[in-house]
């Protein structure tokens, strides 16, 4: 693959963006691609960052997969704030930028929802123009899904959001919108930039979730 920066956002928190990212991951090196993953700054738990950790074989040590962590179960910003600790775009682009002249593909994971402060004065959006990332918004599969995804979108620079894909989550227990927010979305977006995968299971595993040739297809359509 040529090098390439994807950037996983979401429509909300607690949506499904580090269960993609470790997903592309692993699909991308046992593929024999140097692709990695971060999570550049997160606060709570550390969950997540050490899921990424793990999909990308230990290429990279935690604290280079997530160097900025703080402990406030709420917006980086304020937790970091909390901690008097100041986080700012240039010290995370250099970080990122860094990495890319590492490896050919890096998937960087934000936190939160697109708009979720990031640090002082940032959040995902001007990270994404900043790495000229293509972002992947990823969305429960479920009602509302619509509207949230193309709010989203609206929000990215049209440089960005003419290159983003979309990755709706199927819920455990689909609702009766589940079967047509892939279709009604391409009424407003190419077909080809809209992705669906199915429910993965309570509990994520992706060694397991690779066996299922449905998810494979998928992760293959979405890095071509």
């Amino acid at each position: 693959m040529k090098r390439t920066t994807f950037f996983i956002t979401g429509t909300n928190t607690g949506v499904g963006k580090t269960v993609l990212t470790a997903l592309l991951t692993r699909h991308l090196r046992e593929r024999g691609v140097n692709a990695v993953a971060l999570k550049p700054v997160c606060s709570g738990g550390r969950a997540d960052a050490r899921a990424l950790h793990a999909a990308s074989d230990g290429a990279l040590t935690l604290d280079e997969v997530n160097p900025w962590h703080f402990r406030a179960p709420v917006a980086p910003l304020l937790a970091a704030r909390r901690e008097r600790r100041r986080v700012a775009l240039a010290d995370v682009f250099a970080h990122v930028r860094a990495m890319q002249k590492r490896f050919d593909v890096l998937l960087v994971e934000g936190a939160g929802g697109l708009l979720s402060p990031l640090g002082e004065k940032f959040d995902s959006r001007e990270l994404i123009v900043a790495l000229c990332a293509t972002p992947m918004v990823v969305c429960p599969n479920r009602l509302g899904a619509v509207n949230q995804v193309l709010l989203t979108l609206a929000t990215l620079p049209r440089s960005a959001s003419g290159r983003a894909c979309v990755v709706l989550m199927s819920p455990s227990r689909p609702d009766a919108s589940t079967a047509t927010n892939a279709s009604l979305l391409a009424e407003f977006l190419d077909a080809k930039r809209i992705f669906c995968l199915p429910h993965l299971g309570g509990r994520f595993d992706p060694e397991k979730v690779l066996k299922d040739p449905r998810v494979r297809r998928t992760l293959c359509r979405l890095v071509i």
